[in-house]
């Protein structure tokens, strides 16, 4: 496979038009008596391996009155008048090694960087997510404070100000509106901790409960005033991994504890009520304990909007566990659910353009968000042609790179993936139901506040298919590329 090496204009030539008929206002005609859409023709975007489409518009689509569909079908059914969750948004994290790769690059390149990803003529996102002080990604470990400042007099973001709070605010000028911007510690300060080291686990000493959640308040109030809004933060970053870079254990209880006794007061007191802290941002595996655990007590449940996780499972051969997620939606539906963090990892150089990647960000952004999430938040928005920087090395794969030899912009196949859903999918679409006949096909729906329905449709297989859309009462056949992305628009 040859890399893909595209500037921003050849690449957002595909991407301008939201309307293949060039009409911007289109509003899909509903019955208010029944809810249901009765569409009469569909746009429809297509990012496929061995070819040239990359979010490509094709020949719209005619509906006509649906009939029966026979076994021998393959069909995507869309039922309009069943609607589940608001969408959030989609992103990614702006990280220290983003920040570095970022001011590596020509002040032409940062700028298609930031389009290519934030704005509507790009891929659209509205989510940022960045960490409390420093996360494996990034040239060092470091805190805001000396060590040993119990009374976090020293407390300051001068580091961040140098590169990762720019281009976090050149990112959220783009944005304008729905930022979602939130924070993540992977480490509180080694002094904090059983293990005296911000590495390899540990656990927050009890003493220092009290001070670390002041450490938040802190944090909220820095960006704040460099007048980047903080929607929230997540507790811990992977509270269950010992990991040999910045990494701290919380088991449930712990976790539930801080959060009543502790970070939950601190916001209350510095007037943070409008601020959301997300528990666990960790797997799904273990997600359901979690969740029993700080939903089930009232005095702790009241300060979380919900739970974030990661995909990591699948790394070690386990199975995504979507069952988990749909679990405890419906057991503590007042609760969200936030994808918080996933990458490709194992970085090579020579596979840009390995397509399972991008498979694999498919595949579960249409089970995470089938399964009742609102929101979904990609790892290091940048990486270099090394797949960091990174100060332990555990390099892995980014939806864009940068080539800092060069100063080229390498679109990974990941980027256009993702695309099919940030680039539709505005904030507040509510998810419709949305089901298929056969599992060779993957496949969700939201409809937009204009009206409009965007259903995505992936064919991991190696053959092409046709299947019906079938909406309410019309139908339409399609077909999809082998190995394909599709974004239908009605």
């Amino acid at each position: 496979m040859k890399r893909l090496f595209i500037s921003i204009p050849a690449a957002l030539i595909l991407l301008f038009s939201c309307n293949a008929n060039g009409d911007s206002s289109f509003q899909a005609p509903v019955d208010s008596t029944t809810n249901k859409l009765d569409p009469t023709s569909a746009e429809v975007y297509s990012t496929a391996e061995n070819t040239d489409q990359r979010l490509a518009p094709g020949a719209p689509l005619i509906f006509k009155q649906a009939s029966q569909p026979l076994e021998t079908e393959i069909a995507v059914f869309v039922n309009p008048a069943k609607e589940f969750q608001s969408f959030l948004g989609v992103g990614g994290a702006i990280t220290d090694a983003s920040a570095e790769v970022f001011a590596s690059l020509s002040n032409d390149r940062q700028e298609e960087l930031l389009r290519a990803y934030f704005s509507e003529d790009g891929i659209n996102y509205n989510i940022i997510r960045t960490s409390i002080h420093s996360s494996d990604f990034g040239l060092g470990s470091h805190t805001y404070i000396e060590e040993g400042d119990e009374t976090l007099e020293t407390f300051s973001i001068d580091m961040d100000k140098e590169k990762r709070i720019p281009m976090i605010k050149r990112a959220a000028s783009i944005i304008d509106k729905d930022l979602v911007f939130y924070a993540s510690p992977w480490s509180p300060p080694a002094f904090m901790k059983t293990n005296n080291h911000m590495l390899r686990g540990g656990k927050l000493l009890p003493q220092y409960y009290q001070t670390w959640a002041d450490y938040f308040v802190k944090f909220i109030q820095a960006y704040e005033t460099e007048g980047i809004p903080v929607w929230g933060v997540t507790i811990q970053n992977e509270p269950m991994a010992t990991q040999r870079w910045e990494s701290c254990i919380y088991s449930a209880e712990e976790e539930r504890d801080f959060l009543k006794n502790n970070l939950g007061p601190a916001f209350d007191r510095a007037g943070f009520q409008d601020k959301n802290i997300v528990v666990w941002d960790h797997n799904r595996d273990l997600i359901s304990h979690r969740a029993n655990t700080i939903f089930e007590d009232p005095e702790a449940a009241k300060y979380a909007w919900g739970i974030g996780f990661h995909w990591y499972e699948t790394w070690t051969g386990g199975d995504a566990k979507y069952d988990n997620l749909k679990n405890i939606n419906a057991s503590f539906p007042t609760k969200k659910l936030l994808f918080t963090e996933g990458c490709q990892e194992g970085f090579d150089a020579n596979h840009y353009e390995r397509w399972s990647n991008a498979e694999r960000y498919g595949s579960s952004m249409i089970n995470d968000f089938n399964s009742g999430t609102v929101g979904w938040t990609d790892w290091n928005i940048l990486l270099d042609e090394k797949g960091g920087p990174n100060h332990v090395e555990n390099f892995c794969f980014a939806p864009i790179h940068a080539n800092t030899k060069t100063n080229e912009l390498i679109y990974t196949p990941t980027y256009y993936y993702i695309g099919h859903f940030s680039k539709f999918i505005q904030p507040r679409a509510k998810r419709v139901s949305t089901t298929v006949s056969r599992s060779t096909l993957e496949s969700t729906s939201f409809r937009n506040p204009d009206g409009r329905i965007i259903t995505i449709v992936m064919n991991k297989t190696d053959e092409p298919i046709a299947y019906t859309l079938i909406v309410g009462e019309a139908e339409t056949p399609v077909t999809i590329l082998p190995h394909a992305m599709q974004t239908l628009v009605y």
